[in-house]
């Protein structure tokens, strides 16, 4: 799925636009634009209501259930000589495609570009263009049914059926954070091309890093119609190289090497500068442009003494990953414009984030996620699309599409300057222990497994694109099928014990994984997003339309009996949203901070997950339509580069600060430290300074436990000499529900400056935990999940102003009340 947005061929007629769509059942019309999808299409016409509103979501099945056309003319010059191409990048999915009322091509894969020769078809003047989309719901089970055995599927995750047998995004299905609407379209552009000596596919990139100077191995994959000589160009700035090549019929290979002197370095985000470098490759006729990146990324796995290593290595440096999963930005397809995604983007990087892992139950993104990653600085750990469930990898034809998805990917991705890694798939190991059917007769199962998954192994190898492969998320190593889940000595992991087996927050410091993967705790969206999609009288955690916009079984159970557990019960339904905010935030907190006190054993945590599809209580630490949950404000905090820890001594019952240094150099670190009385009493202990190196975190200071007594909890904070690093930071050693919090006496006053325009200044007289300003807003503010301290002024302003569908906003303080 190339970017022909930026290809130049004078014989290159693209197709996109306006369309017409028709359903077959009824006949019903209305316009179609490419890109896009039937929903998104239908609810724009005014035939359908809002999917995510209410209860919605099921009356729709009807239209994954029917088959649609979509159709448009267009005007054409055919070209003597030329044989004619029809290309299209992504079809979502089972689709017949007809030119002028011929059948040229047959799509069975969303994620595979399709090139049809339409030569015999196309017509000089009008043409017109028909994709006649089946039920992708009815063939999935047409495949399940004729298939010689069982492949089960995850069923209390897909409430459609047999989504397994497709190749389509397995979250089309739902999944349990996710609507069940099965949409079908084109997601991509559609491209008309007529070529006469050659047709260029595709391109792959591989550096190579030596001595100051890196070279770029460019490989052209060609279509060669006629024999005769073709001129392959490669240039970037003042640096250029060609080559012309005899030619026969046939796939071709076309490889050159561009050499840069003195290379300007792509970092990741708070490492460097992302430098991006302009290079434009020249086929024959055809030509591409690229931004691209000059970097080195190594996945390190030395053994140790623990078991072996996880970290990533660029430009020579190690670096901790800090992140989250990303899933699609939108369960409408249309919805995941470049503008919403790249607010999504910009939160994560504002959060201290240097990576994002595509999951694999998903889609592979557009060229242009990958260009905003590049752009900003994020690194991306790209699954294979393949999730959780079992896959019919014995038929050959089904892993044949898989070999073709899976190589055009790889060519496709290797351009760009955030990519890091290569994995197989998503829990596919632990789903042979998931089904009675592979608990019965693993050997079948597992066979099948290793098929697919070497089959993406040997691709990625025979590429050769210097990009390492991983072969599942979570896996100990390759060929390990053992327990990832509960193992961290090795490799990455998943863990998923607090949430799903309802264990304290606590229960994080009893693992230190080598890298998590994933990990997480729900919570509610904002009051704000929750009466986007209910009446009034929905607004009760045990409503039905609650339970509705919740897709993991017992899920709002659980997030109440934390809230229960951590703190004295709320009187009404806002107060338990917010609340539910600040449990993910602590789970999170917890997690995180001391798996970062555990550097270098710990390398990396990505939790899960960055955003929402649509309005639901889950994980994500951005809500559907991007606003931050008290979460995303937290991360920013517990994914400084600099961070201050306090952790408990499991063996002396201390409260032990760890200083954890993730830049590139040694820092010199002053602190200040308080006790403070839930009363009001603020007790100053001492300061220090010290130098946190940069390969380890350090233990700074020790405080007696003994030293708090029964209303006292610990905050500090700290600044960098010559480095704009600063943070802050507390540590309660009970449960926030065992202290007897008081009215803080919060005043609010507004003030501006030039610099910072209109400034939210908070003063108290008693402590005030978790004080947020405005949740759920459109308002990026310079803090809003804060501890407010007597004596302390916390000024507050606007970093950035968000654009959203939904409606204004008043702001409310909130804060922990006793």
């Amino acid at each position: 799925m190339m970017d022909f947005t930026k290809e130049q061929n004078n014989d290159c007629q693209r197709l996109s636009g306006e369309w017409t769509a028709r359903c077959l059942k009824n006949g019903a019309e209305f316009p179609f634009p490419v890109p896009g999808d039937v929903h998104s299409a239908l609810l724009a016409s005014d035939q359908i209501s809002d999917p995510y509103w209410r209860e919605t979501e099921t009356s729709l099945d009807w239209i994954h259930e029917n088959e649609w056309q979509i159709k448009r003319r267009f005007e054409t010059q055919r070209k003597k000589g030329k044989r004619a191409y029809l290309t299209l990048e992504s079809v979502d999915c089972f689709a017949i495609v007809r030119l002028n009322g011929i059948e040229v091509g047959m799509c069975q894969s969303q994620f595979v570009r399709y090139d049809f020769d339409v030569t015999e078809a196309l017509l000089d003047g009008e043409n017109e263009l028909e994709v006649h989309f089946l039920s992708n719901s009815k063939i999935a089970k047409e495949k399940h049914d004729s298939f010689e055995f069982e492949v089960p599927y995850l069923a209390f995750n897909n409430r459609l059926p047999h989504y397994n047998f497709l190749r389509k995004t397995q979250c089309h299905a739902g999944w349990d954070w996710n609507i069940a609407l099965s949409p079908v379209g084109l997601y991509g552009d559609v491209i008309l091309r007529q070529c006469q000596a050659s047709r260029l596919d595709d391109i792959s990139m591989r550096q190579r890093h030596e001595d100051g100077v890196v070279h770029i191995d460019i490989t052209a994959f060609c279509e060669i119609l006629e024999p005769g000589s073709v001129r392959i160009v490669a240039r970037t700035g003042e640096h250029a190289v060609s080559d012309e090549r005899q030619l026969w019929p046939g796939e071709q290979r076309l490889t050159l090497t561009l050499t840069i002197p003195n290379p300007r370095l792509w970092w990741p985000a708070g490492h460097g500068e992302q430098a991006l470098y302009d290079l434009t490759v020249e086929v024959g006729e055809d030509v591409r442009h690229f931004r691209i990146g000059l970097k080195k990324v190594e996945l390190i796995r030395d053994r140790d003494d623990i078991g072996r290593r996880f970290a990533f290595r660029v430009n020579d440096r190690e670096i901790f990953m800090r992140g989250a999963n990303w899933i699609p930005a939108d369960a409408l397809p249309s919805r995941a414009t470049p503008d919403v995604v790249r607010d999504r983007l910009t939160s994560a990087v504002e959060a201290n984030m240097n990576m994002l892992r595509i999951w694999g139950g998903g889609q592979y993104e557009p060229d242009w996620f990958y260009e905003l990653c590049s752009e900003l600085g994020l690194l991306v750990w790209q699954d294979f699309m393949f999730a959780c469930n079992l896959y019919p990898s014995s038929d050959r034809q089904w892993l044949g599409l898989v070999r073709q998805e899976a190589r055009q990917q790889v060519r496709r991705l290797s351009s760009h300057a955030c990519m890091a890694l290569w994995c197989g798939d998503n829990e596919l190991v632990g789903a042979l222990g998931w089904y009675p059917e592979s608990k019965q007769n693993r050997d079948r199962y597992l066979a099948m497994y290793e098929r697919m998954n070497f089959a993406l192994q040997e691709i990625v190898e025979e590429e050769n694109l210097d990009i390492a492969f991983w072969p599942s998320s979570p896996s100990i190593g390759p060929l390990n099928f053992g327990d990832s889940w509960h193992d961290d000595t090795s490799g990455d992991m998943h863990f998923w014990d607090v949430w799903h087996s309802a264990k304290d927050f606590e229960h994080y410091r009893t693992v230190r994984p080598r890298f998590c993967s994933e990990f997480g705790f729900q919570s509610f969206p904002s009051m704000r997003v929750i009466e986007s999609f209910t009446e009034p009288r929905d607004r009760n955690v045990s409503s039905r339309v609650m339970d509705v916009h919740q897709r993991n079984d017992g899920g709002n159970s659980r997030i109440v009996e934390t809230i229960s557990r951590y703190f004295r019960f709320p009187d009404s339904f806002e107060d338990l949203v917010y609340l539910s905010q600040i449990s993910q935030a602590m789970a999170m907190k917890t997690a995180i901070e001391f798996w970062r006190s555990n550097k270098p054993r710990c390398m990396g945590t990505l939790y899960w997950q960055l955003n929402d599809t649509w309005p639901v209580a889950s994980w994500s630490g951005l809500e559907y339509g991007g606003g931050w949950k008290l979460m995303h404000y937290m991360a920013r905090q517990f994914y400084s580069p600099v961070l201050l820890t306090a952790q408990p001594d499991m063996k002396t019952g201390d409260v032990i600060v760890y200083a954890v240094n993730d830049t590139e150099n040694p820092v010199l670190v002053s602190a200040e430290f308080r006790y403070v009385s839930v009363s009001g009493e603020v007790r100053t202990p001492f300061s220090l300074s010290l130098e946190v190196p940069t390969d380890r975190a350090i233990e700074a200071v020790r405080f007696p436990l003994a030293d708090f007594g029964e209303s006292v909890f610990l905050a500090f904070n700290w600044t960098c000499a010559r480095q704009d690093f600063s943070g802050e930071n507390f540590f309660l050693p009970k449960a926030p529900r065992d202290y007897d919090w008081q009215d803080p006496e919060i005043e609010v006053e507004h003030l501006r400056s030039e610099e910072d325009g209109e400034i939210v200044r908070l003063t108290c007289k008693k402590p005030a935990l978790y004080t947020s300003y405005d949740l759920g807003s459109d308002d990026i503010y310079s803090d809003n999940c804060f501890t407010m301290i007597p004596g302390q002024t916390k000024d507050l302003c606007i970093r950035r102003k968000r654009l959203s569908h939904l409606g204004p906003q008043t702001p409310e303080l909130q804060y922990l009340k006793g």
